[in-house]
């Protein structure tokens, strides 16, 4: 299975990004989907994922102002990211809980991330 993130880039504080991210590969069924980032000195942190029902879950740093949400039928997620601040600034690697082929492991896999740089 492989994940292709795209959508970083730089932008200045207020301004929104939207994060996208593929995944492909033998996969029989997607249980989560989510997004962590990793500042320059900081550990990784979830900024939120969705589960296969569609609930979500956010980090408090990013409540009202990010977006997680998916589409089953392209196996792909996004974070729509609004009222960016320099604080964001980090490397955003999604996460993908899924069950692959041949054997139905439940396995988790991970982006090689995508940078995001908001400026003052």
């Amino acid at each position: 299975v492989q994940l292709q993130a795209s959508g970083g880039g730089l932008v200045q504080a207020g301004g929104s990004l939207r994060l996208s991210c593929v995944a492909s590969g033998s996969i029989f069924s997607i249980n989560d989907m989510g997004w962590y980032r990793q500042a320059p000195g900081k550990l990784r942190e979830l900024v939120a994922n969705i589960r296969t029902g569609g609930s979500t879950y956010y980090a408090d740093s990013v409540k009202g102002r990010f977006t997680i949400s998916k589409d089953n039928a392209k196996n792909t997620v996004y974070l729509q990211m609004n009222s960016l601040k320099p604080e964001d600034t980090a490397v955003y690697y999604c996460n993908v809980d899924a069950v692959v082929n041949p054997f139905l492991t439940r396995r988790s896999f991970w982006g090689l991330g995508t940078l995001v740089t908001v400026s003052s």
